[in-house]
């Protein structure tokens, strides 16, 4: 994965602008739909597990745990983007990610915000 792989977020002028603030400059709420969220659970195969943990014992950084985090956080994205799409919203502000173990076999990783309706401001 190049440097670039590594980021997130979204590519110019989205349909459904993601931020993480409360409010965009130059817009105006005109109507608040609710909470948004795309859900996704992925497990670490084996060959990874092993890798990560013989790469613990010398330390640096576990490359292919950072690439299936990575993924994970574009599928939830995308999920969540999806969600408010259906639901008439073209924003979604407050966006977060959460993200947890899911019963010691893999990782839960959440994204949420509230789905929106901006207007540009005259």
């Amino acid at each position: 994965m190049g440097i670039e792989e590594y980021g997130g977020g979204q590519g110019p002028r989205p349909d459904v602008l993601v931020v993480t603030t409360n409010d965009v400059p130059g817009h105006r709420v005109t109507e608040v739909i609710g909470e948004v969220f795309g859900l996704t659970v992925r497990s670490r195969h084996v060959g990874s597990q092993i890798g990560a943990g013989l790469k613990s014992l010398v330390g640096g950084e576990l490359k292919g745990l950072t690439k299936t985090l990575v993924e994970t956080r574009h599928q939830a994205m995308e999920r969540l983007v999806e969600q408010a799409r259906a639901r008439g919203a073209n924003g979604v502000l407050a966006f977060r990610f959460d993200v947890t173990e899911a019963a010691d076999v893999g990782t839960e990783v959440c994204a949420y915000g509230t789905a929106v309706v901006l207007a540009r401001e005259q």
